[in-house]
């Protein structure tokens, strides 16, 4: 499998929304919707149509989400253990980590869902909507829970009202509850899902941005080296402790590797943070992806499945 050429395309999507934005008049007051679009409706809908298309066997991916909560784990303690690092955490400043610590655990669910679908199909889809359903809450609240004193709402509310939470546990308890979608409606899910991710890739070029990334240099070098370096090789290690299968061990190795959410810079800056400086790493991580994603599932999954 030529991991490259497999996640080319949706590279090209990222780079398309990216240019589409800069240099046409479809800037950022036509995309700043699209990914309001794609955050609230579309993707809780492909969520709850990926987990309810397929029978859910719990046994068999426990392994998996066990591994998904200590990558998690792992990825928020490293991220927040910098200021602890020998020499280099005397050159952190604490506020600026409160708010950049997040770009070294979260993931960009966009790139996410598409890729999943083109390296493992229709389980792999599943399997990282799973993953979803249980990182989202833990990261969540990893990332607030540092900027609480500015936070101006609850953060239990917060992570009740996440549309991609209610659309992982709508998906799982239709599914043991042996709900189906009647046959009819399965094109129009279906069809959505395909606007989902099509749609979530171009917002997610279109939100590139490379401002303030001059500041923090030492710090933008640790929380991204924490993204890229150390979380898939976590994941490795996760993957041969627990046994994982073949497609197991892509889908948490991609999840590993996957660039940071778009969503830090809006939390940082409603937290009242330097969130042109959150942007910038983001910008770079987004690009990091297209290095560490081969990586991890080229290079770490041939060595996990030798």
């Amino acid at each position: 499998m030529n991991v490259v050429h497999l996640l080319l395309p949706d590279f090209a999507l990222i780079l398309c929304g990216y240019l589409v934005c800069r240099f046409t008049p479809l800037n950022r007051s036509v995309w700043q919707p699209v990914e309001n679009l794609v955050y609230y409706f579309l993707f809780p809908v492909l969520l709850f149509h990926s987990i309810v298309k397929s029978p859910l066997e719990l046994e068999q991916t426990a392994s998996l989400l066990l591994a998904g909560v200590g990558l998690g784990l792992g990825g928020i303690a490293l991220a927040y253990s910098l200021p602890y690092w020998p020499w280099l955490g005397k050159h952190i400043d604490p506020r600026l980590h409160a708010a950049s610590a997040q770009v070294g655990f979260r993931f960009n669910s966009f790139i996410a869902l598409a890729l999943a679908s083109q390296l493992a199909g229709a389980p792999g889809l599943l399997m990282v909507a799973m993953l979803i359903g249980v990182c989202v809450p833990l990261f969540n609240v990893a990332a607030v829970w540092p900027m609480a004193r500015h936070a101006k709402k609850s953060v239990r509310r917060e992570l009740l009202r996440n549309p991609l939470i209610i659309g992982t546990v709508c998906g799982l308890s239709a599914n043991l509850l042996g709900f189906s979608l009647p046959a009819w409606i399965e094109p129009t899910f279906s069809r959505i899902g395909q606007a989902a991710l099509a749609l979530g890739l171009l917002a997610a070029g279109a939100g590139l941005q490379f401002g303030s990334l001059a500041t923090a240099k030492l710090l933008g070098v640790g929380v991204l080296t924490v993204k890229h370096l150390a979380l898939p090789l976590l994941a490795l290690g996760l993957a041969l402790l627990l046994q994982l299968d073949a497609t197991q061990t892509t889908v948490l190795l991609m999840f590993s590797a996957l660039p940071t959410a778009s969503s830090c810079y809006v939390l940082a800056a409603r937290m009242g943070y330097d969130a042109a400086h959150v942007a910038g790493l983001v910008t770079l991580s987004t690009l990091l992806g297209m290095v560490s994603l081969p990586f991890a599932v080229g290079l770490l999954a041939r060595w996990a499945g030798g």
